[in-house]
């Protein structure tokens, strides 16, 4: 039986624990050749890959407990994915790990426009989430750039945000139930459809944002809300960075809340235009994109206030959708960044850290002068309204001096997120990516913390070993 390495008495997936999950699950549900298991070796994290021993496909909770047992009994190491959308490495599988795909569990089973709930599989994908709601007349506020190809699952368990968490918050604040598979195979309820229930811990918290260390989420019951009777989109275009920062600090201070205030620095105008082909100008050097939602009388109101704010705090110009189609097409110069920066180079490192929204526009320049510093390509953007900055590394894995540089960047910028009293992670999740910074945000005795609960729900380590500590 093969160890893996790192990862004490771990051990490899073997022929008889390939045999058992065949019985159970059948053969097509086991994949074990080499070229049928490269794919599940990354997510969407660049420079980060592993190799699993085998794959399983469960279409069933009952498979995935089954699963879990029987890895369980040979001491085998279990990683969970969905799509593979991830950005911090949280599902690149161990060395000869177990891997179980739930991509296959994609049903939403239940709308209920009565109780403003939604239950699905952990498989489903987040915008279908979405657009079963809106067939109700509701909706399913988290929106993660990911949010057409991420499954639900994937965002509980990474406690997803996206562009509306500004008013909206992330997917933490709409879950309210979830069934979980715990390491030793056992299925748990947690949670239910009551809007009030504080019958002993609220233990479905400290599974959502777990990573999928703890356990592995196969059901959900999410809140929806009402669709907003209006909304109003509108891109305001800036000369100089700090305006567009000091812009988000005024509207803010202003006491309004829109559901997305977002921006995109110089270079990912560049590459989203270039992309996207959406009309954007070139000789900026920060775009914003505003939107407001609520009642008509509201928005207008919120949407006046909102331009009013920006030229006053240097927008050379404030365009407002004059349509449905038109606001997609802003909306799309953000969604679109991710994909217009990977462009580029031939690795695209997608960062992601959080600081107090007064400290925004001194951590915008702080990247570019770091990128500087170290002859980085590095383009940003990100949820100006939380706080919340992509700095996107713009690199080539084959070049390991290049690496190094951005390396000695991302630390920096880490150290100075700390010092600001931000978050090394707003979105993305721990994983493998940031775990050699937790400690120093959180301090020793929080770290120990989570580690005692750790091993309290998982002794033997088998759930996601190597990731997050």
């Amino acid at each position: 039986m093969r160890r893996c390495a790192g990862l004490g008495n771990v051990e490899g997936v073997n022929a008889a624990l390939i045999a058992e999950l065949t019985a159970a699950l059948g053969a097509a549900k086991v994949l074990t050749a080499p070229e049928d298991v490269l794919p599940y070796g990354f997510d969407g994290t660049a420079a980060l890959k592993g190799q699993a021993g085998a794959v399983v496909l469960p279409q069933t909770t009952e498979q995935v407990a089954q699963s879990v047992r029987l890895a369980a009994a040979h001491g085998v190491a279990v990683v969970t994915r969905g799509s593979g959308t991830g950005l911090s490495g949280g599902s690149v599988p161990s060395e000869g790990c177990l891997v179980i795909c739930l991509a296959q569990m994609d049903r939403v089973l239940e709308v209920d426009p009565a109780n403003l709930t939604l239950r699905a599989q952990c498989g489903a994908i987040t915008a279908e989430i979405d657009a079963a709601a809106g067939a109700v007349g509701l909706f399913y506020p988290p929106d993660p750039g990911s949010m057409k190809i991420s499954t639900i699952g994937g965002n509980v368990a990474e406690n997803s945000g996206g562009l509306r968490g500004l008013k909206y918050g992330v997917t933490r604040d709409y879950v309210m139930g979830l069934e979980v598979v715990l390491p030793d195979g056992r299925v748990v309820r947690l949670g239910n459809a009551c809007v009030k229930d504080v019958a002993g811990y609220s233990m479905k918290d400290l599974f959502i944002g777990s990573e999928g260390t703890l356990g592995i989420i196969t059901e959900v019951l999410l809140k929806l809300l009402p669709k907003p009777a209006a909304r109003r989109t509108m891109l305001a275009l800036y000369d100089r960075m700090e305006d567009a920062a000091q812009t988000i600090s005024a509207i803010i201070a202003a006491r309004i809340i829109p559901c997305t205030l977002e921006f995109l620095d110089r270079m990912t105008v560049h590459c989203v235009e270039d992309f996207a082909r959406i009309g954007l100008p070139l000789d900026v050097e920060a775009v914003v994109l505003m939107e407001t939602d609520g009642h008509p009388a509201v928005v207008e109101q919120e949407a006046a206030a909102m331009q009013e704010l920006a030229r006053a705090n240097g927008a050379r110009e404030v365009r407002t959708a004059r349509d449905e189609a038109e606001a997609l097409k802003l909306a799309t110069a953000r969604r679109s960044a991710f994909s217009a920066l990977a462009r580029r180079r031939p690795t695209t490192i997608l960062e992601d850290v959080t600081v107090p929204r007064t400290k925004l526009a001194h951590m915008v320049a702080f990247i570019a002068e770091v990128a500087k510093r170290h002859q980085l390509e590095v383009g940003t953007f990100g949820h100006l309204g939380d706080g919340n900055l992509h700095p996107t590394f713009l690199t080539d894995e084959r070049n390991a001096d290049e690496m190094h540089r951005v390396e000695l960047a991302l630390e920096e910028i880490v150290n100075e997120t700390i010092a600001l009293g931000g978050t090394i992670t707003g979105e993305h999740g721990v994983g493998l990516a940031k775990k050699a910074f937790l400690r120093r945000q959180l301090g020793e005795a929080s770290h120990d913390l989570m580690q005692q609960i750790k091993r309290a729900l998982d002794p033997s380590g088998l759930l996601n070993p190597g990731k997050i500590f």
